[in-house]
């Protein structure tokens, strides 16, 4: 069954990485990203050498994002960030696994990614996919 393991972040956590000082995110050193770059690498070797990874990405930061949405008829484009939301998706995983256990297993390993201070202090949501209309479940 396929998962998608997708990391939360915001804009001031996109900054505080860059080695923007902000409110309440601590900035990070460049020894903090690469220990984070590190631990990334070898999360993503192991999810490919036990054969369950089938892709992931890192995005970039919300500002660089755009909306669209529908108002009063007519498509309308918005520059990020977007006030009405603090966290955004950062980066996800697609796993092919052989439960929602063993998914969610791997998901957790992520709560330890190194950052300033210990760990960078995200959340990680897990869902997975419908291969048809009938899994829909609501």
């Amino acid at each position: 069954m396929k998962y998608m393991i997708m990391l939360a972040g915001s804009q001031r956590d996109y900054e505080a990485m860059s080695g923007k000082p902000g409110p309440g995110k601590p900035t990070w050193t460049p020894e903090d990203f690469a220990a984070m770059g590190s631990f990334m690498e070898s999360f993503n070797k192991s999810l490919a050498e036990s054969g369950e990874l089938i892709d992931t990405y890192a995005l970039n930061a919300p500002v660089h994002a755009r909306r669209i949405q529908v108002l009063e008829g007519a498509p309308v484009v918005t520059d990020g960030p977007y006030a009405e939301t603090e966290e955004v998706l950062a980066g996800f995983w697609i796993v092919d696994c052989e439960s929602f256990d063993r998914a969610t297993e791997i998901a957790t390993r992520l709560t330890n990614t190194p950052g300033p201070g210990g760990h960078t202090g995200g959340y990680v949501d897990v869902r997975p996919f419908a291969d048809s209309r009938g899994e829909l479940d609501v």
